[in-house]
C-alpha cells in the first residue's frame, strides 16, 4: 500500500511539472522592437465585433494552446529609395523629383491592428515594395497640385502635403512615414535650372549695386572720419598738456606729504619695535618659565609611569599567572580526583558483578547437590582435579637439568626390586607438596574421598598414587 501512495504521488508529481513547463512555455514576452500579433480565438473587440488578432506592443501574454498562436511583426524602420521620374505638375511641366522615405510599422491600437491583417506574414522586401508603390502615387498625386515654383521655392510646403498624403495611405495597410527626404527636383525642360539662372543675375546685379553704394558710402565717411580725427587730436593733445601739468602739480604735493608720512611712519615704527621687542622678551620669559615647569612635571609624571605603572603592571601579571597556575591544578587534581573516583568504581562494580556471579552459581550449585555444602565442594574438586593434578606435574615438568649421570645395575634396591632410575623419578614426583598441604595453607581439609593424610608404611592418595603409577608407566 505504501509503494503505491508513493507511485501516485510521483506519477502526481511528474504530471504537475510537465503541466507547468507547458503553461510557462506558452508564455510569451514581446520585446520593445516587435509586436506580438496573437491570432486564432482572441475574442471581441470592445464595441463588440469580431477580432481576428490581438497586437501587443511591450508586455507579455499568455498562449492558450491549440486555440491560439502567434508571430512577431519587426518594428525596424525600412527605408524606400523613391526615384520618381516624369511627373507631371500643375504647369504640365514633367519633373524627376528622387526621394528618400522611411517607413515602419505603427504601434498606434488601430494601425498596429491593420498591420496584423496585411502585413503579418510578409518579408521586409515585399512590405517595402508595397509601400513604395504606396508613396509613388501620392507623390505623383502631391506634384501634378502645385506649380514648378512653389516644388522648388516652398519645400518645407511641399515635404508637408507628401507627408500627409502618404501618412493616410500607409496608415491602412499599417505603417506610418517616419521621415521624408527630397535629394533633387529637376525637370526635361530647364525651367528650373533658367529660373535657378534668372535668380543668380538679379542676385549678381544686386549685388554689384549694393557694393557701388557701399563704396560711395566709404569714401564720404572716410573723409568726414579724417576730419574729425585731426579737430579731435588737435583737442586731445591740448587737453594732454594740461592734464600733464596739473600732473605734475599733484606729483609734487604727493612727493612731499609722502616723506612727511615716511617720517612719521619711521617714528611710530622705531617706538613699536622697541615696546614690541620688550614685550616680546618679557612674553619670552613668561614661556620658558612655563615651558621649564612643565617639562619638570613631564618628567615627574615619566618617573611615576616607569616605577609605579610596571610595578602594578608586574603585580597583576603575577596575580593573573598565579590564579592561572592555580586554576589548572585545580582542575588537575579535580580530573585525576574524578579519573580515580570513575576507576575504583568500576573496579567496585566489577568485583561486585563478579562475587554476585560467583554466589549465585555457587548457591545453584549447592541447590543441584541437595543443598549439601560437602557434597558440592566435592562436586567442585572433582571437577577440578585433572587441573590440579596437571599444577603437580607442571611443577617439575620445566626443570632443566644439565647432566644427570646414573650408575644403575638393575638389580633394583631393598625388598621391592625397583630400579634406581625409578627410584630416583618417583623422588621427584615426591618432592612436590601434597595436595593436603596445598588445603591446608588454604584453611581447608582435604576431602575423604580424596584420600587421608598417611602414616609411614601407610598408603598414599589417589593423586600420589596415580603419579606414581604414572611414573613407574614412563619408566
Amino acid at each position: 500500500m505504501g509503494y503505491e501512495l508513493i507511485i501516485a504521488i510521483a506519477i502526481a508529481t511528474v504530471v504537475l511539472l510537465v503541466l507547468i513547463i507547458g503553461i510557462l512555455s506558452r508564455y510569451r514576452k514581446c520585446p520593445s522592437d516587435k509586436v506580438l500579433v496573437i491570432y486564432g480565438k482572441v475574442g471581441s473587440g470592445r464595441n463588440g465585433e469580431s477580432r481576428s488578432a490581438k497586437c501587443i506592443h511591450g508586455g507579455a501574454a499568455f498562449i492558450v494552446p491549440v486555440l491560439q498562436s502567434y508571430q512577431y511583426m519587426d518594428l525596424t524602420p525600412i527605408s524606400i529609395n523613391v526615384d520618381l521620374r516624369n511627373a507631371l505638375s500643375k504647369q504640365n511641366i514633367r519633373v524627376d523629383v528622387p526621394s528618400r522615405f522611411t517607413v515602419g510599422i505603427s504601434t498606434e491600437a488601430g494601425t498596429m491592428q491593420n498591420a496584423a491583417e496585411r502585413l503579418l506574414g510578409l518579408k521586409m522586401n515585399e512590405i517595402q515594395e508595397l509601400a513604395k508603390d504606396i508613396i509613388l502615387g501620392q507623390l505623383r498625386l502631391v506634384i501634378a497640385t502645385m506649380d514648378i515654383e512653389e516644388i522648388n521655392s516652398d519645400r518645407d510646403k511641399f515635404l508637408l502635403s507628401v507627408s500627409n498624403n502618404v501618412e493616410i495611405e500607409l496608415k491602412k495597410i499599417g505603417l506610418r512615414l517616419i521621415n521624408v527626404n527630397v535629394t533633387d527636383i529637376n525637370d526635361e525642360s530647364g525651367y528650373i535650372e533658367a529660373l535657378g539662372k534668372e535668380a543668380a543675375a538679379k542676385a549678381i546685379n544686386d549685388a554689384k549695386k549694393s557694393v557701388a553704394e557701399k563704396d560711395k558710402d566709404g569714401e564720404i565717411g572716410q573723409a568726414n572720419a579724417r576730419r574729425e580725427q585731426r579737430i579731435q587730436v588737435a583737442a586731445a593733445d591740448a587737453a594732454a598738456i594740461k592734464g600733464e601739468n596739473e600732473a605734475k602739480i599733484e606729483v609734487a604735493l604727493s612727493d612731499a606729504a609722502r616723506r612727511e608720512k615716511e617720517a612719521e611712519a619711521l617714528r611710530l615704527a622705531t617706538a613699536a619695535e622697541q615696546v614690541q621687542a620688550a614685550k616680546a622678551k618679557e612674553e619670552a620669559y613668561v614661556a620658558q618659565k612655563e615651558a621649564e615647569q612643565n617639562r619638570a612635571d613631564l618628567e615627574r609624571a615619566t618617573q611615576q609611569a616607569d616605577v609605579i605603572v610596571k610595578a602594578q603592571i608586574a603585580k597583576e601579571q603575577a596575580e593573573i599567572a598565579a590564579e592561572a597556575e592555580a586554576e589548572v591544578v585545580r582542575r588537575k587534581a579535580r580530573g585525576e580526583a574524578d579519573a580515580i573516583y570513575a576507576k575504583m568504581e568500576a573496579q567496585a562494580k566489577g568485583m561486585q558483578e563478579m562475587l554476585s556471579k560467583q554466589a549465585l552459581g555457587m548457591r545453584e550449585l549447592v541447590a543441584a547437590a541437595g543443598g549439601d555444602a560437602d557434597a558440592a565442594v566435592k562436586l567442585i574438586v572433582a571437577d577440578k582435579l585433572q587441573d590440579l593434578m596437571q599444577i603437580q606435574v607442571e611443577a617439575i615438568k620445566n626443570i632443566k637439568i644439565d647432566k644427570v649421570t646414573v650408575w644403575d645395575s638393575m638389580n633394583g634396591n631393598g625388598s621391592s626390586g625397583t630400579p634406581t632410575t625409578a627410584n630416583f623419578l618417583s623422588g621427584m614426583m615426591k618432592s612436590v607438596p601434597p595436595l593436603n598441604e596445598v588445603f591446608k595453607q588454604a584453611g581447608m581439609e582435604l576431602p575423604s574421598f580424596l584420600g587421608t593424610e598417611r602414616k609411614d608404611g601407610e598408603e598414599g592418595s589417589a593423586v600420589e598414587m596415580a603419579v606414581q603409577t604414572e611414573n613407574e608407566s614412563e619408566t
